[in-house]
């Protein structure tokens, strides 16, 4: 669910080649030669910058064979400025100065004439970071075409601000909303800015939006972006409900800005949902009117405005008060066909432009999604479109109840949603929006659920979606790529998610070993989860661990030898001590941290139910959840029933300070006088159990 001021906040990513000349874009460079036709040796390189930071960046290469077909392939070029590959997939690379050569990874060595081969890398930049002028693929100049017959492979590193790299900028032909919705996948939310419920779009703490923030979540690969906003504080009172000017001039220049660069725009009708729409049972006739004054002069303001400007009726509906299910369908259905029948009396590009209807709560429950059905049937627009929101299996999305890993029950529940919009709509022609998507759990911060797991989350995500034909759009409220650094908070989550948009990637079990601090140390076994792929090598940087030795792989086991283990800690200081790579036949590889540990120790603390820390040394381990019980065993605390309580919301880990904190929240529903055993859990398998008391406000605690 969107953001709330004062309650949750919570957040919510392809890169389309340009055709014909070279775009090179900072932070989304492209260079693309194209051609029509082949002959002996010919050839056509796109290279392109799929993510940048201060120091780093991913680089996408893909090689076009235009020839007759070859059995094996190196491609050369120079770096201008440079830079240097630090670590490959799907090809060895290797340089000499500013030459740099990738060859084939074996299996993918033949290339069909007419066919193409991919490959990525991380590279480090200073200064400036160009695309490379040419390449060659086995000696052969790649000028798009064959000899020496068509253009140069030259890349020009600017754009203007209002240029885009989208493969078509025409709008969709009206009633073609299937490919006008897949033409938007992937897309992005712009949360908690024009939706901000205070004064203006700054007031939830994100600066203004500029133009240069939208250009740059474009050259990151998104088609469409998704732009709150709420009005409520920005209209007069009855009768007429106007909207200040200046306020709709606001959005109109970043809807404006937004479609200058080539996106699809979604605006939309947002915490307007839980400010007053959601009084409609109570005060039927004035939230009416109002909702109908709003959209009336939405519609008038944008009726000019391009055709890949899109239209959401409101943001997760609901209403307070009602008599239920069949209420709340009821209003919902006016809602949206008063929305309906006001765009599309307000004629202009509005006759036909596409419009987003939500279910109730935007939830992919099967009695929501039949209760729009009916609207869609009453409608016969071929221009709607259908949207819901999800943020995961609730356990694990917020890490409650032991939902600490994306196991079968997570991506059953994924599975279900996903099938139930694609089965209702898209099999009858009715595109579908993922309008928001993330994890609950980012409404604190992104490590509440552990990394690996929420890699795996999103690889699924992205593959599930492609599969059931939904476009996504990533919610994200600043937290995830910078307002004003333009850089992404988890570069490695980024590189997952648009991973996801094209293909699977192999994963594991964990991404991290645990080995002791002292002692000998044994072989380690993960599982792999191919995804479709195979198993390529294990690397540690630019270097290929040796199998057989270093480790084996045996079906989906992957081993690491105790040899290599004790050759990986070294020094054995705690945490990482080592980072391997395993590289699959396709998609990002999976990181594999190698980190030593002890037994976290816990000690003595005293304090109150509103500032109560324990002192913690983690000792390398990272803690996962944490139980509370009474002493007659049963569960404690808030959500009892479960004894596994919510990560953040009642204890928090601080690996900096060596503390857990225990949140007031916690305290609240503990029983006064009663001893409180805590059993934490730890990553490396390690539980250690602490107990606390509550007497009035103050709160004891103690390892016996």
């Amino acid at each position: 669910m969107a953001g709330l001021l004062g309650g949750r906040h919570t957040l919510r990513a392809r890169l389309a080649l340009a055709i014909g000349a070279v775009v090179a874009v900072l932070a989304g460079l492209v260079a693309v030669v194209t051609t029509n036709a082949y002959a002996a040796a010919g050839c056509q390189v796109t290279y392109r910058i799929a993510s940048q930071w201060p120091g780093g960046f991913t680089g996408d290469v893909a090689v076009k064979n235009l020839g007759d077909p070859i059995g094996g392939w190196t491609l050369r070029w120079a770096f201008g400025a440079g830079q240097t590959v630090t670590q490959a997939w799907n090809a060895t690379v290797t340089a000499s100065g500013a030459q740099v050569t990738a060859a084939d990874a074996g299996y993918n060595g033949a290339i069909a004439t007419n066919g193409t081969v991919s490959f990525g890398f991380n590279g480090s930049w200073t200064g400036s970071n160009p695309v490379p002028a040419s390449f060659t693929l086995n000696g052969t100049v790649c000028t798009g075409g064959v000899g020496s017959a068509s253009p140069s492979a030259s890349a020009s590193p600017s754009r203007s601000a209002s240029a885009s790299p989208s493969t078509s900028t025409s709008p969709q032909p009206s009633g073609d909303a299937m490919a006008a919705v897949a033409a938007m996948q992937p897309g992005w939310n712009l949360g908690n800015s024009l939706d901000a419920t205070g004064a203006d779009e700054t007031s939830w703490g994100n600066p203004r939006v500029t133009a240069a923030l939208l250009d740059n979540i474009r050259a990151q690969g998104f088609n469409s972006v998704r732009i709150p906003v709420t009005w409520g504080q920005h209209m007069g009172g009855a009768p007429n409900y106007t909207v200040d000017a200046a306020w709709l001039a606001r959005v109109k220049e970043v809807v404006d800005w937004a479609l200058a660069d080539g996106f699809y725009v979604m605006i939309n009708v947002h915490h307007d949902s839980w400010q007053w729409l959601n009084t409609m049972p109570g005060d039927r006739a004035n939230v009416q009117n109002k909702y109908n004054a709003l959209w009336t002069q939405l519609a008038a303001a944008f009726r000019g405005s391009s055709p890949k400007l899109v239209f959401e009726s409101v943001n997760e509906p609901q209403f307070t008060g009602s008599s239920g299910d069949a209420q709340n369908a009821e209003l919902l259905a006016v809602l949206n066909k008063e929305f309906h029948r006001i765009v599309r009396a307000s004629g202009g590009t509005n006759a036909t432009r596409l419009l987003v209807l939500p279910t109730l709560h935007t939830s992919a429950d099967q009695a929501r999604i039949d209760e729009l059905t009916s609207t869609f049937n009453q409608l016969n627009d071929r221009n709607l479109i259908a949207t819901v929101h999800f943020y995961g299996y609730w356990p694990f999305s917020v890490n409650v109840a032991g939902g600490t890993r994306f196991d079968p029950a997570v991506e059953q529940d994924l599975v279900g949603q996903f099938d139930r919009v694609a089965n209702a709509f898209v099999a009858r022609g009715i595109p579908v929006i993922i309008g928001e998507y993330g994890l609950l759990g980012f409404d604190r911060h992104t490590g509440t659920i552990e990394q690996g797991e929420k890699l795996k989350f999103f690889e699924y995500l992205g593959h599930y979606a492609r599969t059931k034909k939904l476009t996504t759009m990533l919610w994200d409220n600043g937290q995830h790529f910078g307002r004003t650094s333009f850089t992404w908070s988890d570069p490695e989550l980024f590189g997952q998610i648009r991973s996801s948009w094209t293909t699977r990637s192999g994963t594991a079990s964990a991404d991290f070993v645990y080995v002791p601090k002292t002692g000998s140390i044994a072989a380690q076994n993960l599982t792999l989860n191919l995804n479709g792929t195979t198993f390529q090598s294990l690397r540690q940087g630019s270097t290929d661990l040796v199998r057989g030795t270093d480790y084996t792989v045996s079906g989906n086991q992957l081993t690491l030898t105790s040899a290599a283990l004790t050759r990986l800690v070294a020094s054995r200081s705690y945490g990482v001590n080592a980072t391997l790579q395993a590289r699959f036949s396709a998609g990002v590889p999976w990181r594999i941290n190698i980190i030593t540990f002890d037994p976290p120790v816990l000690a003595a603390a005293t304090g109150t139910t509103a500032a109560f820390s324990l002192p913690a040394q983690f000792r390398g381990d990272q803690l996962a959840t944490m139980e509370a019980k009474y002493a007659d065993g049963s569960n404690a605390g808030p959500q009892n029933w479960t004894s596994f309580k919510e990560f953040d919301v009642t204890f928090a880990p601080d690996t900096t300070a060596n503390t857990i904190t225990l949140r007031p929240a916690f305290f609240a529903e503990v029983n006064d006088n009663a001893r409180v055993t805590l059993t934490f859990h730890f990553w490396s398998g390690t539980r250690v159990t602490y107990f606390v008391t509550k007497s009035g406000s103050t709160v004891t605690g103690s390892t016996s």
